[in-house]
């Protein structure tokens, strides 16, 4: 072992305990290492920043701008609403259905991601299903895990090692070269947490900071639930192809309409009523009804519409169509001493007043006909749009609070059909070869402009440049290993103790060896490192270097055994009530098992003879 070894070899591991530590930050530590190799001599500056020229790394910032594009349209959304119509209340196919849409989404999107966006999906569901929220965090965050084997896109480590691939003189791996892998061991995880989901935290998840009120919270303290109701329009209904201002609901029926439900052929879409809508046969109005004098079954009886039934959880169950606030009257405003009726309320600001609160009790009368009073609270309901838009009536109307749900309404809905053409013409691309992989999300990235499904900040928001920065301060690590001999002496050595055994035990080493190395560090650090031993313990037994290479990407999405062992983990610790030891006693088999599926399935997918 060379001097230039050692030294190479001390910073990482200075670099593997501070990233244990996590102080400093890990990117931080990735450009400490970055400015120190080459100070060794091992390498030269220029190649130390080589990584910000590599192709992976654009094509991983264009993959967050794409993963964004899902999230800001409502795709990821609305695969979430569909899994609760589906599923019911039972919990195998909950379950079930979960961990194959979240495992789809992240195969396009990242796991973190994926992960942000059904922990309250989740949670929703098993508050009203009566499930404890541990039965279902541990299962999403396997999912997640389980997507970046499904394709190459998936997940960074999968692009380091095709990265190696191509550096090193070969072909690299095809868009689907993981999906052999990724699809069994998906059926497998969801067998086995079926199996184990009895050893989950059955109690209630720990109690979220009262910061924010949920739309809930709100139907409950106005009595919302209560005044609600659901009227479809039959198609002998006298108000079809009336104008809602002609038929003027408030003041000859004493009702206010919030919402109209109107069915597309493929879809179920919310309309925003306004004076100028107009009704049509099979709309669905749904209604907020003040005092006993209204009877809704002669108004049924007398217009044609039919009573439906309606649930406390309505305006949760449509949180991404029909949004609610609270809004304060202050000093000054021009508001003070008009009733809603006068001020025209829902035509000027685009929203209906559905509840008043003066001081700590809400209003239980007719809220349109109140006279408004300084420092009075309304409960709005309507589009986020128009909630959004609000805001710039300040001398008027302030905005006390938002709900939490208003963090996980999209951006821009109308746009979700674009995003799914875009993200296939994109696979598309990238299946058939016809572009590089690269060029083929650089496209994708602009046609999301071009249809409005992104802007240029949200896509710089959206790439995690955290990750980026530390797979670039960690690519000169391979490169000093590999100028120095480590990478040799690391295949030599891992030969030395199994390679006697044949090059299915060569896989299992290299299997365990970077899962282990995955508990300390990031997957995609692990990557890094990993990637050339791979290559180079190929080389060593004279056998191709894709079974080995594809060991290495599939170990490193095996981060199932701890919490720290990656952010997916980490994020449903709170939500899901888990220890330390739910996580070993769960993930350690779980990992044992997928060992045994990559060394039995990879071969076959990926012969050792070239």
């Amino acid at each position: 072992m060379n001097t230039d070894l050692i030294l190479v070899l001390a910073l990482l591991g200075v670099t593997i305990v501070l990233f244990a530590l996590n102080r400093p930050r890990m990117d931080a530590v990735a450009l400490i290492m970055l400015t120190a190799l080459p100070l060794t001599g091992v390498i030269t500056m220029q190649e130390a920043l080589a990584g910000f020229s590599d192709p992976s790394i654009v094509l991983i910032a264009a993959l967050f701008v794409i993963g964004d594009a899902l999230v800001r349209t409502g795709v990821a959304q609305k695969l979430g609403d569909f899994l609760i119509r589906r599923t019911g209340r039972s919990e195998v196919w909950l379950i079930s259905l979960l961990m194959a849409i979240v495992t789809g989404i992240g195969a396009f999107m990242s796991s973190t991601g994926v992960v942000a966006i059904f922990i309250p999906v989740a949670l929703r569901i098993a508050r009203s299903s009566g499930i404890a929220p541990g039965r279902l965090m541990m299962p999403l965050s396997v999912a997640a895990l389980i997507s970046g084997m499904m394709t190459l896109v998936a997940t960074p480590p999968n692009l380091v090692v095709h990265s190696e691939l191509v550096r090193a003189g070969y072909e690299g791996f095809g868009f689907f070269a993981f999906t052999p892998f990724g699809v069994p061991i998906l059926l497998l995880a969801i067998g086995y947490m079926l199996l184990t989901r009895r050893w989950l935290a059955a109690a209630p998840a720990a109690a979220e900071e009262a910061v924010r009120p949920r739309l809930a919270e709100w139907v409950a303290e106005y009595g919302l639930a209560e005044r609600g109701r659901r009227l479809r329009l039959s198609a002998q209904s006298a108000w079809i192809g009336k104008r809602l201002d002609q038929l003027d609901l408030r003041a000859t029926a004493g009702i206010n309409i919030i919402a109209i439900e109107r069915r597309r052929r493929f879809s179920l879409t919310i309309v925003e009523p306004t004076a100028s809508t107009v009704l049509e046969a099979g709309d669905v109005l749904f209604l907020d009804v003040r005092g006993p004098a209204v009877d809704i079954d002669a108004l049924c009886a007398q217009h044609g519409l039919e009573r439906l039934p309606l649930t406390g959880d309505y305006f949760t169950d449509h949180a991404q169509a029909i949004g609610m606030a609270e809004l304060m009257i202050p000093a000054n405003s021009r508001l003070i001493g008009r009733t809603v009726v006068d001020i025209g309320f829902r035509s000027v600001y685009g929203l209906s007043v559905i509840g008043l609160k003066r001081g700590s009790a809400a209003h239980a009368g007719s809220v349109l006909d109140e006279k408004l009073k300084l420092g009075d609270t309304l409960l709005v309901a309507g589009p986020w749009r128009a909630i959004r838009a609000v805001q710039a009536y300040r001398r008027d109307l302030i905005v006390l609070n938002m709900p939490v749900e208003s963090d996980d309404v999209p951006a821009v809905p109308g746009r979700a059909p674009h995003a799914v053409a875009i993200l296939a013409l994109v696979v598309a691309l990238m299946v058939s070869g016809v572009v590089p992989n690269l060029q083929a999300a650089l496209i994708g990235c602009l046609l999301l402009g071009l249809f409005r499904c992104v802007d240029m900040n949200s896509a710089y928001g959206a790439i995690h440049w955290q990750s980026l920065v530390l797979i670039v301060g960690m690519l000169p690590f391979s490169l000093a290993l590999q100028a120095t001999g480590g990478v040799a002496l690391a295949a030599d050595a891992l030969l030395a103790m199994v390679g006697a055994a044949g090059p299915r035990t060569v896989l299992a080493a290299l299997f365990v060896l970077t899962a282990v190395f995955g508990l300390f560090i990031s997957n995609t650090a692990t990557a890094v490192l990993m990637a050339p031993v791979a290559l180079a313990v190929a080389a060593e037994l004279g056998l191709s270097p894709y079974p080995f290479a594809m060991t290495v990407a599939l170990a490193a999405s095996a981060a199932f055994m701890t919490p720290v062992s990656s952010p997916v983990n980490t994020l449903v610790i709170g939500p899901g009530n888990y220890r330390f030891g739910d996580f070993v006693r769960i993930g350690v088999p779980f990992a044992v098992l997928v060992l045994l599926v990559t060394v039995m399935l990879v071969p076959l997918v990926f012969p050792f003879l070239p």
